[in-house]
């Protein structure tokens, strides 16, 4: 499907207001007949999931086994698909619509799969597992997330072709001519017994993080404006085509926060602010933040009107539903009610429709995960990594910085020492003694992530680090310790909280975060302001992801397209064997005026 999509636009509008005139001239009659003299009231449903990052199975691929977690909850549109028959029972079919708020096809070794090893885009390739399910499902709308980029733009035609749903992003568009790259919105027609069917119009907003995040794979292709301002431009396009409804499916959470800092003019985290300044809007499923908001009401400031948000849990841990109430009034369905809530997924059992659907590709992954392609000294386990310098972290630096070394041998950048950065990016992560996999080699890296190489001085490294260790609740000195309550201060996530390899260093929790590091070292003396060093950095962070200092900014001077989980699966593939002992070394702790909190 070709990016300029020149006249994508005119045939939408055109066919949009068509279909629009023709229902009301040829429905006017009866509706005049029908409705005159007293109120007609109708409801339906609107369900929604999210953040379903490649989840079909109630399985966790890096554990093979069944996905569990503190709280017990669910995954997988097996499970979403039993809430949503419920619902349709309940309703009826034709009372519903299914829509999704984006990031579907990557997250999973399942989605991984058949991007990479068995690519849909192949000559002859699948249908993406993610496709299947959600076209036997009957979703009737997805939004696009930004993490829909990551495998690139291919695979991401070839997703939208397999679909038989719109994927919908009205802030998505052609670099060239600045027209929709995907379609804005979709027009659905809900029947009503009162002879005038309801108008439901779903726009679709995705993150304009895109433009940084996925730099390597969107640059001179598409752009992605602000939500508001494409809200604002579209909502009154649809009014006009006759929606009587308008609901709007935004890859963007609900804080008005960014996380790339000033890279964009555009905020991240902006369904609320659409909610408050683009009237006509009725609903918004919002995503990306992965957090669980069953009701939130907006008040627009036009209008005065209240929109109402909801997120459901990512991974098709909840679904949203939409309950809407509409009156007949003045010639029209008006919204008289909205209200929102959400179901939990681990309250009913996997819709067998659905497993058996995949079954084989499910097979598939698991063997291929579970190849085994190497041995461990040692075991290496995350479970306190986020507290503690552990050898799993290690080991991912300890790759990072090999791989930039050997990159850079031969340039100008030769003799700069290297640096590496990684984070603690699944708890649950292990490597065993012995025979290793690729499923516990790749659960150390869950993300898509590619590595670069950035030059930075000593003083930058200090403020990168203080910014870091902004992640941990501060602690007095003598009180109680529990690791449970340190960690993810500012609700920052583990993510986004990096260990600097190479240097050695104490962060003191009893101090004000910005004054936390302390005997700040590199080579066993103090580190100098002005020395210069490359950092092994994940693109995300370097493309201003967490908005750590100067990262974004600093030169690049090597990247690669590979992702690092890839990197390591490789380097473990080629050495045959992983040497605990030859990388893992505790060269930063927590402290409370210089005593070690562990």
């Amino acid at each position: 499907m070709p990016l300029n999509r020149r006249n994508f636009l005119g045939r939408t509008a055109a066919t949009g207001a068509g279909v629009a005139l023709a229902g009301a001239v040829g429905a006017a009659p009866a509706e005049a007949e029908s409705l005159v003299g007293r109120k007609k009231r109708y409801s339906f449903t609107v369900m929604g999931t999210t953040d379903l990052h490649g989840n079909v199975f109630n399985w966790d691929y890096f554990t093979d086994a069944e996905f569990d977690d503190k709280a017990h909850n669910d995954v997988g549109l097996a499970k979403i698909s039993t809430l949503v028959n419920q619902v349709r029972a309940e309703k009826g079919r034709r009372n519903t619509l299914l829509i999704d708020a984006g990031d579907t096809i990557q997250g999973t070794q399942l989605s991984y799969y058949y991007a990479k090893v068995d690519p849909i885009t192949g000559a002859n390739g699948p249908v993406h597992p993610m496709a299947q399910a959600m076209n036997a499902i009957g979703y009737d709308a997805a939004a696009l997330g930004n993490h829909e980029f990551n495998y690139g733009i291919p695979t991401l035609r070839k997703f939208q072709e397999q679909c038989r749903f719109p994927i919908l992003g009205a802030n998505a568009l052609d670099a060239k001519t600045l027209r929709p790259a995907f379609p804005p919105y979709v027009m659905k027609k809900v029947c009503t017994p009162h002879g005038r069917d309801v108008r439901v119009a779903i726009l679709g907003l995705t993150n304009p993080g895109i433009a940084i995040w996925d730099k390597a794979n969107v640059q001179g292709k598409m752009v992605f404006p602000g939500l508001e301002e494409q809200a604002a431009k579209w909502v009154p396009k649809l009014r006009s085509l006759g929606a009587d409804v308008v609901i709007v499916s935004a890859h963007s959470g609900s804080s008005g926060t960014s996380s790339y800092g000033d890279q964009l003019p555009y905020i991240e985290n902006a369904a609320a602010l659409v909610a408050e300044q683009v009237p006509g809007i009725d609903a918004i499923l919002v995503g990306h933040a992965h957090t669980e908001i069953p009701e939130y009401r907006v008040t627009n400031k036009a209008t005065g009107k209240q929109v109402v948000l909801s997120e459901p849990l990512k991974w098709g841990q909840r679904l949203t539903l939409f309950d809407f109430d509409v009156v007949w009034e003045r010639g029209r369905w008006q919204v008289e009610s909205v209200a929102a809530k959400v179901l939990n997924s681990n309250t009913v059992a996997e819709d067998r429709k659905i497993t058996g659907l995949l079954s084989d590709e499910h097979r598939k992954v698991v063997a291929y995960v579970n190849q085994v392609i190497g041995t461990s000294s040692a075991a290496m386990s995350a479970a306190e990594a986020s507290y503690k310098d552990t050898p799993i972290i290690d080991f991912i630096n300890h790759v990072q910085a090999e791989t930039v070394r050997a990159a850079l041998a031969g340039t100008a950048y030769a003799a700069l020492p290297v640096l590496s950065q990684a984070s603690c990016f699944s708890r649950t992560a292990a490597v065993p003694a012995g025979k290793v996999t690729i499923r516990e080699v790749a659960g150390l890296y869950p993300f898509e992530n590619t590595l670069e190489a950035r030059v930075l001085t000593g003083a930058q490294l200090r403020e990168y680090l203080e910014f870091s260790a902004r992640y941990y609740v501060r602690t007095p000195a003598g009180a109680p310790v529990d690791p449970a309550k340190l960690t993810n201060a500012e609700s920052i996530p583990d993510y986004n909280y990096d260990v600097v390899s190479g240097l050695s260093y104490e962060i003191d929790v009893a101090k004000a975060p910005g004054s936390r590091i302390v005997n700040l070292s590199f080579d066993g003396k103090p580190l100098v302001d002005s020395a210069e060093f490359v950092l092994a950095v994940n693109n995300y962070r370097a493309s201003g992801g967490g908005n750590f200092p100067h990262v974004a900014r600093a030169k690049q001077v090597w990247a690669n397209s590979e992702e690092i989980r890839n990197t390591i699966i490789g380097w473990v593939k080629a050495k045959q064997s992983i040497d605990v002992g030859a990388f893992a070394s505790v060269d930063w702790k927590l402290t409370r005026d210089g005593a070690p909190v562990f």
